[in-house]
């Protein structure tokens, strides 16, 4: 890029706020990167993103969707690929009703992650006139879901909500199998799912309607690349985590060729309202005055058996101006 190689180089931010802050002052002073990216962790992104305009260094954040990242404590040096939080659960609310009913109990992880999903998903419910009708909080890090399950057993919802990730959530729908609560009618979902949780369930466990922020049956050109691409080299379908560091990764890069330097401030210019291709069918786009990257949110159908590539059934390809929402309803101010 620009006559240089491009070096990757890795930490472990261990989903823990000073081990991250440490990884990321280590990466700006000893190996004087240009640019951060990563994270999955809200606390994480928080604190990475506030170092990094310290720093004077770009951060494109590819886990984290918690909506403070480009609301209340958005800053000009972070970018946000992940559709947040109000985003995915806009889009999946809907079609979770329409599956179970409006009546839902929540068992949700006590991380700022899931109490922003908790938040979102609660919120998209009751515009569809739906209740909470019990939850919940879960210790980060679980693997025993038996007894919030039989909680919600007991509360006889139409579905349970998981506003968990990784491995909180496999466990979590292990439980659900085991307990065999689809056969009392309880269905379950949640605000995100996709390859990589149902990899680790071995696909016949993996049930309900979840959020998707990527998925290999888009039929794009460029997503069909990508998919190939990863194929040849790795041996295995990507899932949307591939997606992520992919797609982030080829945006930075491509904002520094047209900057054509790897300067802070011009590559900041180069990404604020750039639209590219997100390989998904509808636009992808970093607004200009929050950094969030808006783009398609899918629904899918879980099943336990491949379905083509993948194991969703897509229920739906959600635009993202249809539920990123407009600057009066966010408080960034960068």
């Amino acid at each position: 890029m620009l006559g240089r190689p491009v070096s990757l180089i890795e930490a472990d931010d261990a989903s823990n706020v000073d081990t991250a802050i440490k990884a990321a002052t280590k990466l700006v002073k000893d190996d004087r990167v240009d640019f951060l990216m990563g994270t999955f962790n809200g606390d994480v992104a928080i604190a990475v993103s506030e170092f990094a305009k310290q720093e004077n260094r770009l951060f494109m954040v590819t886990g984290a969707h918690i909506m403070d990242l480009t609301g209340s404590r958005c800053n000009s040096h972070t970018f946000v690929f992940m559709p947040n939080a109000r985003m995915m659960a806009q889009a999946v609310v809907p079609h979770i009703v329409k599956a179970y009913g409006n009546k839902w109990f929540m068992i949700t992880a006590d991380t700022v992650d899931g109490k922003a999903a908790l938040q979102a998903m609660t919120e998209a419910l009751k515009a569809q006139g739906g209740d909470v009708v019990g939850s919940v909080t879960t210790a980060f890090g679980a693997t025993d879901f038996t007894a919030p399950l039989m909680e919600a057993k007991n509360a006889k919802p139409g579905a349970v909500i998981l506003n968990l990730y990784g491995w909180d959530l496999v466990h979590a729908l292990k439980a659900y199998t085991k307990l065999e609560l689809a056969k009392e009618k309880i269905g379950v979902g949640g605000m995100i799912g996709g390859e990589q949780i149902g990899r680790p369930l071995g696909y016949a466990n993996n049930a309900g309607v979840w959020g998707l922020i990527w998925d290999p049956k888009i039929n794009t050109e460029g997503s069909k690349r990508f998919i190939q691409g990863v194929i040849d080299k790795y041996n295995h379908t990507p899932t949307s985590r591939c997606y992520h560091g992919y797609a982030a990764m080829m945006q930075v890069l491509e904002a520094v060729r047209r900057a054509g330097t790897t300067d802070t401030a011009a590559v900041i210019k180069a990404l604020e309202g750039h639209e590219f291709d997100g390989l998904k069918e509808g636009r992808s786009y970093f607004r200009a005055w929050d950094h969030q990257h808006v783009q398609d949110v899918l629904v899918g159908e879980a099943y336990g058996k491949e379905l083509g590539l993948g194991h969703y059934k897509i229920l739906a390809t959600v635009p993202g101006d249809a539920v990123a929402g407009g600057v009066e309803q966010n408080q960034c101010r960068l």
